[in-house]
């Protein structure tokens, strides 16, 4: 496997571990939306900078005119996934089992959503990951 498909992953789970560390640490005395401001003011600024760095004289207002209702819609799911990972800490879900219980279900709603929207294919042994991943959540919520 080229360094091109591994560290796409790699970034991946990195920022993965930083971001559940983060949302449980993110202090109870605080709305999760006002945390959140200070998320997204810090994101967007390296978006920037990283933007220039990687595209020298690059037009960033230019690159607008291409935007799609993609980042749009985007944007509210990170709302909505970094809020939910904040509530579902402070709601008094466990590092480990909150993240791997609301893994288990999105990538069994992903691979639907693949059979249904993208055509891709449902075989036996996505059929088979799908009842492992079920009888997983019934392990970790018993």
């Amino acid at each position: 496997m080229s360094f091109t498909m591994i560290w796409p992953i790699v970034l991946i789970v990195l920022s993965n571990i930083f971001y559940n560390i983060c949302s449980k640490e993110t202090p109870s005395s605080i709305n999760p939306f006002a945390a959140l401001t200070v998320t997204y003011t810090i994101g967007a600024v390296v978006s920037i900078v990283l933007y220039f760095a990687l595209n020298k004289g690059g037009n960033l207002i230019q690159e607008y005119k291409n935007i799609n209702w993609s980042s749009f819609v985007l944007g509210l799911a990170i709302v909505g996934l970094e809020a939910g990972s904040i509530y579902m800490y402070k709601a008094g879900w466990n590092i480990g089992s909150g993240q791997i219980v609301h893994s288990i279900l999105l990538a069994i709603c992903l691979v639907i959503i693949g059979v249904v929207f993208y055509r891709e294919s449902i075989t036996a042994t996505k059929i088979a990951g799908i009842l492992i991943c079920m009888f997983g959540l019934y392990l970790i919520n018993k």
